[in-house]
């Protein structure tokens, strides 16, 4: 990966990871948080958390989340 962060996760894959450790109360919370917090669309926020999971850095950064969302994921890639 990008060694010019000296193998620390960047600040917006932070967040990222910070924003799935939440609760959200409703349907539509946690798309609209995406969109107002991150400024991102619900699709490419999900395709940066997706290769985030892959990152190291990331499993270093927040270990019980990142293995929280692999296990999701690779439960989901089970059933199809």
């Amino acid at each position: 990966m990008d060694e010019a962060y000296g193998g620390r996760l960047p600040y917006r894959e932070q967040v990222i990871l910070a924003l799935e450790r939440r609760g959200f109360s409703g349907p539509g919370a946690k798309e609209r948080a995406i969109r107002e917090e991150l400024g991102l669309a619900p699709v490419r926020y999900y395709q940066l958390l997706n290769a985030l999971l892959d990152d190291p850095r990331a499993l270093a950064h927040d270990p019980v989340t990142v293995n929280r969302l692999r296990r999701v994921r690779d439960a989901r890639r089970g059933e199809r």
